[in-house]
């Protein structure tokens, strides 16, 4: 079941057309990443889908519904997460999530027992400090548990990896994959390493136009000339195959890259001629941030 459609959205404000002609779906219990450049329009396509901008042309569903603009039905099956999630600072961890239990109208008890569950989810069982003394990471994984408090069918988190240090990013990404049994996660980035780590789908948006999109490995396969990297013992050789053959290119300390994996064998055979000295001979995976320049002509 796709848990998220876009059929031909279009956005502008004023003159500036920031979405054209967008469409992607996301399938149940998946996580789907959404990329762009900063700036590329994906704040935007994220408010329309939560209903609090109205598009100008094309449709949106959440869960079989469409999406209005305004006090839109389908946000009971969201939860959402922005970039910079706000707290009430004075509040520990578990009083501000009873407190988001008690505005949705949820029994004392499972509010309680919810706001535990979630708390041992993200990590944050064991501090009860005030939010106020929480570091950025810390807010970031509240701001989940919060977004997943009323058990929602779609998780949308909008740049949530992207001010956090590494250790925090890693936490991070591995409580997305976790929640993805409970719900379905919309995943908004312009990190590609995030994506490859966690993604099973993804759309690419430039422009105003999704450019890229499908499962991840999909994806990859669509640039299989990914290149071959050699390692040989001596700086020499390295030399020699350099003026041999104008297409390699130097990667590093006695490394060669061939960018196209097809002329391989007349490397190979060239240094089986001259008995050179070969360390490592390692095919290079696909980026997807090479696709990504790639695809948008970069």
């Amino acid at each position: 079941m796709e848990m998220l459609t876009l059929s031909h959205v279009a956005k502008s404000f004023g003159s500036k057309q920031v979405l054209r002609d967008v469409s992607f779906s996301v399938p149940e219990h998946t996580v789907f990443g959404f990329v762009g450049q900063n700036g590329a329009g994906k704040t935007t396509a994220m408010k329309l889908i939560l209903g609090l901008l109205d598009a100008d042309g094309g449709e949106i569903s959440v869960n079989g519904r469409p999406v209005r603009y305004g006090n839109t039905p389908t946000n009971q099956y969201v939860g959402y997460l922005p970039d910079v999630p706000e707290f009430y600072d004075y509040m520990t961890p578990e009083e501000y999530l009873c407190f988001c239990g008690e505005i949705a109208g949820m029994p004392k008890g499972e509010r309680k027992s919810r706001s535990r569950e979630l708390l041992r989810l993200v990590g944050l069982e064991q501090d009860n400090r005030r939010i106020k003394g929480f570091s950025r990471g810390m807010k970031q994984r509240l701001g989940i548990a919060q977004a997943l408090f009323c058990r929602p069918r779609l998780l949308i988190c909008d740049e949530p990896t992207s001010a956090l240090d590494p250790v925090g990013r890693r936490e991070l990404l591995d409580i997305l994959v976790n929640v993805k049994e409970q719900t379905t996660v919309l995943f908004s980035t312009h990190i590609l390493s995030d994506v490859e780590h966690i993604c099973d789908e993804i759309a690419f948006l430039h422009e105003g136009n999704i450019v890229l999109q499908g499962p991840l490995e999909k994806v990859r396969r669509k640039r299989r000339d990914t290149g071959v990297e050699l390692e040989l013992a001596r700086t020499e050789e390295v030399k020699f195959l350099l003026s041999e053959f104008p297409f390699l290119e130097l990667s590093g300390s006695n490394r060669i890259l061939l960018k196209e994996a097809k002329k391989l064998p007349d490397v190979l055979r060239l240094i089986a001629d001259r008995n050179l000295a070969i360390l490592r001979l390692e095919r290079q995976e696909a980026a997807l941030e090479d696709l990504f320049l790639e695809v948008v002509g970069k």
